[in-house]
């Protein structure tokens, strides 16, 4: 926010808001979404997620045509603060999902047969 302002001024740093805005809120409400599609049906997972981020897509695609005719802000700085945060959020979805201690056996789980493998 802080070059947003330093190289378009007042109409970039607004540019930069809103962007931070509808990325936080784009975002969030998807990783919301895919938490309820997902919470009883893990195996759905992987199609759920490309859903969901297909639609936040096309709906921040959409935002940006009805922004091209807006002139409060610098559209430019809207647009490259969108595509970074956007970026950086994805990044982390990653690492988070890298991260993550998936089990694919249950612990706990005693053999049904008495043997030990």
């Amino acid at each position: 926010m802080v070059i947003s302002f330093v190289v378009a001024q007042g109409k970039g740093l607004l540019g930069a808001v809103l962007a931070t805005v509808v990325v936080l809120g784009f975002f969030s409400f998807g990783q919301y979404a895919l938490d309820r599609l997902t919470r009883n049906n893990p195996q759905m997972m992987m199609a759920a997620a490309l859903l969901v981020y297909t639609t936040q897509i096309f709906a921040i695609g959409i935002l940006l045509a009805v922004a091209k005719h807006l002139t409060f802000f610098d559209r430019k700085v809207f647009g490259f603060t969108l595509l970074g945060l956007a970026l950086i959020w994805t990044a982390f979805q990653v690492r988070g999902a890298l991260k993550a201690k998936i089990y694919y056996v249950e612990p706990g789980d005693k053999p049904k047969s008495g043997r030990q493998p």
